[in-house]
């Protein structure tokens, strides 16, 4: 099912899952080729032998991926549908992170553990600037802004924006 592209100030969705943002455009999209490895490794791994053998194949090719982009993604993450990786290069996201759907994440992003025990979870639509950090159990609420090398210490309510070391809100709706 093809949906229209949303126009510049339509607000994407927190739930909706859109799987046209990851659809590689060309041969030579790293970032969506990386998450197409994950998402058939996911699938293949639970079918059996069959599954197992074919899922090694997506191994590899994660880590070809994986490779290109310098990025430590893993393959049993949980990642809802519609992440975007615009630029994805040195991104690193702990295995136990969240990531809700219809997110963005730009270069150099860490999605880890910290100070605050428990590991990230993104809700739906997060913008992720590059540089940034997002550390321990935090909670980032629906259509969230984290600004370019922001550190995430604390818990972001949905509708906002937050920016610096460490990370304020600015801007809530």
């Amino acid at each position: 099912m093809n949906k229209p592209k949303p126009k510049f100030n339509e607000i994407i969705s927190a739930e909706i899952e859109d799987w046209s943002r990851e659809k590689p455009k060309k041969f030579w999209d790293p970032g969506q080729k990386l998450l197409k490895c994950i998402r058939k490794y996911q699938k293949w791994k639970k079918r059996g032998f069959i599954g197992s053998l074919i899922s090694k194949l997506f191994v590899m090719l994660h880590m070809f991926w994986s490779s290109v982009c310098s990025s430590e993604i893993p393959l049993d993450i949980k990642i809802k549908g519609g992440l975007k990786l615009t630029h994805p290069y040195g991104i690193v996201i702990n295995k136990n992170s969240i990531i809700g759907p219809n997110c963005l994440i730009f270069q150099q992003v860490t999605i880890g553990s910290g100070s605050k025990s428990g590991y990230p979870k993104l809700g739906g639509h997060v913008d992720v600037g590059a540089g940034a950090k997002i550390l321990g159990g935090v909670i980032i609420g629906d259509h969230v802004k984290i600004g370019a090398n922001a550190v995430v210490i604390a818990d972001v309510p949905s509708n906002s924006t937050a920016i610096g070391i460490p990370a304020k809100i600015i801007k809530h709706k």
